[in-house]
């Protein structure tokens, strides 16, 4: 079964990287616009660019994908979200996928499976993906966000710390896990309802979110849950590098 979904894209061109990030060239278009093209892949009823710069709004409106221009003292892509929400008056049961606008290769089934995890369940007003780790050297790499679930496939905690820890297993002269859980990395791929986007304006950055540098910390101190939706794998990584760039060109360019 299908479900209604809308996409919502933020977009900012300064990034110390890479500046002008969203309008660099891939495959002969700007990547932001690769970003759109797989959310319409996805099906997706509506897709939004969301930016405070004008020469991206510019950019993606010339092509005919719908952009609003957002306020510039956001602190975060979800309150940019939130944003768009309001000005294009969607209402609080209508589902928005965040997708971030450096990720060019997200597979089109990655973002309606994250909506459909959504849709299917009342407890939760966000849902999210993750994918089991395969090499042990990850789980122990900060970059590689770690999740652990409840028996109903909610989040009972993210970290960058390798969790869940195997006491006995994991020590100085041995990191390879026994095998006796999965370990799950977090997919930064976020589907809200309207109305959990709104509560979530109102909350105050939390100690754990501050500590781990993780925003979606900041849900769980506030008791609400938070669905993980278990995929086969982990996307492709988005650009954030020129050698990423260079990644991604070649990727795309073979596509076409």
């Amino acid at each position: 079964m299908s479900h209604r979904f809308k996409v919502v894209i933020p977009a900012r061109y300064g990034s110390s990287r890479l500046p002008g990030k969203p309008l660099l060239d891939i495959a002969g278009k700007p990547m932001i616009v690769h970003v759109c093209e797989r959310a319409q892949e996805a099906d997706a009823e509506e897709v939004v660019v969301a930016t405070d710069d004008t020469r991206i709004f510019q950019a993606v409106s010339d092509l005919g994908i719908k952009a609003v221009m957002t306020g510039v003292d956001h602190q975060s892509g979800t309150e940019r979200i939130a944003e768009v929400a309001r000005l294009c008056g969607w209402s609080g049961n209508d589902i928005i996928v965040n997708l971030q606008g450096d990720e060019p290769l997200i597979p089109p089934e990655a973002i309606r499976e994250v909506a459909a995890a959504l849709a299917n369940q009342n407890l939760a007003g966000i849902a999210t993906l993750a994918a089991k780790i395969i090499a042990s050297e990850e789980i122990f790499n900060p970059n590689a966000v770690k999740v652990v679930l409840n028996q109903a496939g909610y989040a009972l905690y993210f970290s960058r710390a390798p969790i869940p820890w195997e006491r006995g297993v994991f020590d100085q002269v041995n990191r390879t896990p026994s095998g006796a859980v999965p370990y799950l990395r977090h997919i930064g791929l976020y589907a809200y309802r309207v109305d959990f986007l709104n509560r979530y304006c109102s909350w105050s950055a939390s100690v754990l979110e501050s500590v781990e540098a993780l925003e979606q910390l900041r849900i769980l101190w506030q008791g609400e849950a938070i669905l993980v939706k278990v995929i086969d794998k982990t996307p492709e990584a988005g650009v954030d590098t020129q050698e990423d760039l260079m990644r991604v060109t070649r990727t795309l360019g073979l596509r076409r």
